[in-house]
């Protein structure tokens, strides 16, 4: 019998949840290391030299081949296991279409989400605490991070107005009269970009106010999800407010 591969996760990152929750309502086995990023558990030697290189989460390691970057992770998972079709279809150019979706993420709704959680709750938080730990402050993007971001309404107000944006153009170019994204089955574009949405949803941000579509469609992914997408949105919103009493804080946290 096989081994399982192994996920190495953190439910804060919006990707991470994306991919627990297709391996979960695809049945595939795997073995779940939850890696804590706010404690940089994923800047270590071992994590590098033992998991990913590039220290990112998420990451996977199948039967010895070591693999980053969630869209690459996604579609090895399509082409080596047994996804159900409907994640990514091969009919109808359905698999360019998701590809499409994926790779403006990418530029705009990864960025939106993830820069209006960082002025929102993650500034906040590295502010409240002061990384003692080697391995966090060995990583260059950390520093720059802490040296170049101040907390003010601001860039608050102006990460706002590029999540606002960016909510308008999404619905605008990806939702229309059918269910989901793609049609009457939902898709990984779906998952995907409901987890994108989640981050900023998580921490008070309006993203239905005057977008029907979005929260139409936002409800009918959920419920299709079903107790996968419960649990994990769950573990993701309790860890959100463990995380606000205190610890150690790093940017890589939010967006690999």
């Amino acid at each position: 019998m096989s081994q399982p591969l192994k996920f190495y996760f953190d439910f804060l990152n919006q990707s991470s949840r994306a991919l627990y929750i297709l391996l979960e309502a695809s049945k595939i086995p795997f073995e779940a290391i939850p890696i804590s990023m706010l404690k940089g558990e994923h800047l270590t030697g071992e994590f590098r030299d033992n998991v990913n290189r590039f220290r990112k989460l998420p990451a996977i390691t199948d039967h010895g081949y070591q693999l980053s970057e969630n869209v690459a992770i996604f579609r090895h998972l399509a082409r080596e296991k047994l996804v159900p079709e409907h994640w990514y279809p091969r009919r109808h150019l359905g698999r360019s279409r998701i590809d499409e979706y994926l790779a403006w993420q990418q530029t705009n709704m990864g960025v939106a989400t993830t820069e209006y959680f960082q002025q929102k709750w993650l500034v906040p938080y590295l502010q409240k605490t002061r990384p003692s730990d080697n391995a966090v402050m060995e990583c260059p993007s950390i520093r720059v991070f802490l040296r170049a971001y101040l907390n003010s309404n601001f860039q608050v107000n102006l990460a706002g107005k590029q999540l606002e944006h960016t909510l308008n153009e999404f619905e605008q170019l990806f939702l229309n009269s059918r269910k989901f994204m793609m049609g009457d089955n939902i898709s990984y574009a779906d998952l995907s970009a409901i987890c994108e949405i989640d981050q900023p949803k998580s921490i008070g941000y309006k993203a239905f106010e005057n977008r029907n579509k979005l929260a139409r469609w936002y409800e009918a992914v959920r419920e299709e999800l079903g107790p996968h997408y419960k649990e994990v949105s769950g573990e993701f919103e309790a860890k959100l407010k463990r995380s606000g009493r205190g610890g150690q804080g790093v940017a890589q946290a939010v967006k690999q």
